[in-house]
């Protein structure tokens, strides 16, 4: 097992995921705009369904940006902005971008109030060694430019396909295999430096 192919595998145990990307079944990509119109006009189930599809993009965004006790939060403040102003969206088709800008955007909000002298809690003090790399990986990650950021942990955490992460964030296709390749390029440069 390589050094990368370890710290996924770290990954996995510390966002709590119990399969592996492969293991998971790729959800299919169609458009999801007669979802965005329904949710628009006050169907429930149309969002829920939205939720469900857009969930690991908001993840993995935030898992870019934010600790990673803090995520699951977010991602619930994320969609409830979201279906607050749902009716603002003027483009159905740009729904997944919309919903990664809002996301981005909360995690700057998130540390502009993170208080400077939080207290180091019990559940962050007993740390397992993997729990302990993972962060150290997560960490190395959040170091890299922004664009390998975010298709990283969304294709490393989130298990998302380069295909999936095109769909739902409206980046191109080849935009996001360049990201996934420099990104990986440079992770595998910074883990091989570490020592991790």
């Amino acid at each position: 097992m390589t050094k990368l192919e370890a710290a996924r595998s770290s990954l996995f145990l510390v966002v709590g995921r119990t399969q592996s990307p492969e293991e998971s079944t790729a959800t299919e990509i169609s458009s999801d705009a007669p979802l965005v119109v329904a949710a628009q006009s006050g169907d429930r189930e149309a969002f829920a369904q939205l939720h469900s599809s857009y969930a690991p993009i908001v993840h993995g965004v935030l898992l870019a940006r934010a600790p990673r006790n803090e995520v699951d939060d977010l991602v619930q403040d994320v969609f409830l902005q979201a279906f607050r102003k749902l009716h603002t969206l003027r483009d159905a088709n740009t729904f997944g971008a919309w919903l990664a800008t809002i996301a981005r955007n909360r995690a700057v909000d998130f540390h502009r109030r993170a208080r400077a002298d939080e207290e180091l809690s019990e559940e962050n003090a007993v740390r397992s060694a993997d729990e302990a790399k993972a962060e150290e990986i997560l960490g190395v990650i959040r170091r890299l430019p922004e664009a390998y950021r975010e298709t990283l942990v969304l294709r490393l955490v989130e298990g998302l396909t380069g295909a999936e992460i095109a769909a739902r964030t409206n980046l191109t296709p080849a935009s996001v295999r360049v990201n996934l390749h420099r990104g990986m390029k440079l992770l595998r440069e910074q883990l091989g430096g570490s020592g991790v």
